[in-house]
């Protein structure tokens, strides 16, 4: 049997200590209060005594969702009453008392608009008596949209699909967004008020901050129209957007909508949230698993953002100062972590982490003893099958001698069928596939320097 790379087995490490379920383990936990002996549930520094409550309620969505959702389904069973969570199609698992809706990511569709009008109703009309129970993961921006009044579902996928093309980062996606929903930035807690309402997070955002994390349906929010507006002419996009959507972000410019809920909302006073997973726990494993395969490694940043082809030509750059430090026949690896953006420009396939992997190839190419993973945690790259991709300095001139040029594909935004074709007509393992992962925690990096062994595992596997 085929041993893996050690690239692909500390990316699987990473992925290990992101898992949700583990990660809602970790953290929610049912006990015996002292003294009065109540039943108290948990969360960090939190505690609720369910006697307090007639009714638990669970809503949420991410692409982490269905794992998360088990995970309160082993420590709460029957005491939930009722729920209800989205996830993107393909992330789903069973649940035995929670309804589970699969939708459409990145761009929203008429699944999760549904799901997300429901969750607002089933929340409508609660007392101090219900304690609400929300799971957030990346993805759920998209998987919970639900229009604000006047604005169509279509306007909203148009508008999110104009700010991905044009490379928008997912601060500015989302303050875009928040202004154009019935359920982001903060409206969800305000929509549940005056339950009690405990968020559990799981972090796609670097920074962690709350009100990014899924568009913060249950935080309060900071951004205003001025800042969606801002963004909107940072693109220049006004003119391409939606009727329906620019008049009500213009309506809401002038005063005539309302604004997204702001941290002296009293809903807030009954609102919690819990960050029970992120990025850095996954590069931590990912640090000591590499150590153990002979790579002392470095985390090199935690917060890699910005445009991929950019973020390729700095990584390339730390790999290579990382090589020529190198003692003879000595080995490292560089890790990274976070969400980089695409202008889209051509007309090929591809994800931001092919993309940034076909640029880091061209960076590095005729270069022994670099080779890097970029892939996304949640085992999706773009609309593709693959997760990402592994490149060495041997790749662009594996492909030259099949007839590919790696530039050209790469300025046709075509790394997918690049790597594709590399992986069929040579014999390659330069896609990396997972599958979905049930996580989400944003994109990690692998960079091997020195005596890179290739194990000749398959990176399809």
């Amino acid at each position: 049997m085929k041993m893996e790379r050690p690239a692909r087995l500390i990316f699987n490490a990473a992925l290990e200590a992101a898992d949700p379920g583990l990660a809602v383990s970790r953290t929610l936990a049912l006990d015996r209060g002292a003294g009065d002996g109540h039943l108290l549930l948990r969360a960090a520094g939190h505690a609720y005594r369910l006697d307090d409550f007639h009714r638990l309620l669970v809503v949420g969505g991410g692409k982490a969702a269905a794992r998360m959702g088990q995970a309160v389904e082993e420590i709460l069973a029957d005491r939930i009453d009722s729920g209800l969570l989205v996830t993107r199609r393909g992330h789903a698992a069973p649940l035995r008392r929670l309804r589970l809706v699969e939708a459409a990511h990145p761009v929203p569709d008429e699944a999760g608009m549904r799901a997300a009008q429901e969750m607002i109703a089933l929340l409508a009309g609660l007392n101090e008596k219900t304690l609400v129970l929300c799971l957030l993961s990346g993805g759920a921006s998209a998987l919970m949209a639900a229009p604000a009044s006047g604005v169509l579902l279509a306007d909203k996928q148009a508008v999110t699909d104009l700010l991905l093309k044009a490379g928008a980062a997912i601060d500015e996606l989302n303050a875009v967004r928040k202004h154009l929903s019935a359920i982001k930035g903060g409206r969800l807690a305000k929509a549940a008020f005056p339950a009690t309402v405990l968020t559990l997070i799981l972090s796609d955002v670097i920074g962690d901050r709350l009100d990014v994390i899924a568009s913060g349906p249950t935080a309060p929010d900071d951004t205003t129209f001025d800042d969606a507006a801002a963004v909107i002419s940072k693109y220049g996009l006004w003119e391409r957007l939606p009727v329906r959507a620019a008049a009500y972000l213009r309506r809401g410019l002038e005063g005539r909508e309302a604004e997204t809920i702001k941290k002296d909302d009293p809903c807030f006073r009954r609102t919690a949230h819990v960050l029970v997973g992120s990025l850095s726990q996954a590069l931590d494993a990912a640090a000591v698993r590499a150590g153990e395969l002979g790579f002392p490694a470095q985390v090199i940043t935690r917060e890699l953002q910005g445009e991929a082809r950019q973020a390729a030509r700095f990584l390339a750059g730390r790999a290579q100062q990382a090589r020529e430090a190198l003692p003879p026949a000595g080995r490292g690896c560089l890790l990274s972590g976070g969400e980089t953006t695409v202008r889209v420009r051509g007309k090929g396939r591809g994800g931001r982490n092919q993309e940034m992997a076909l640029a880091f190839a061209l960076e590095i190419a005729g270069n022994e003893g670099i080779e890097m993973l970029a892939a996304g945690s949640d085992g999706n790259d773009g609309p593709t099958d693959a997760a990402g991709a592994i490149v060495d300095g041997a790749t662009v001139a594996a492909g030259k001698n099949l007839g590919l040029d790696a530039a050209l594909f790469l300025e046709n935004n075509d790394s997918y069928s690049y790597f594709s074709e590399l992986d069929a007509r040579g014999g390659g393992r330069s896609h990396v596939r997972t599958g979905p992962t049930g996580t989400n925690v944003m994109d990690i990096q692998v960079i091997l320097v020195g005596a890179v062994a290739p194990g000749g595992g398959d990176e399809n596997d």
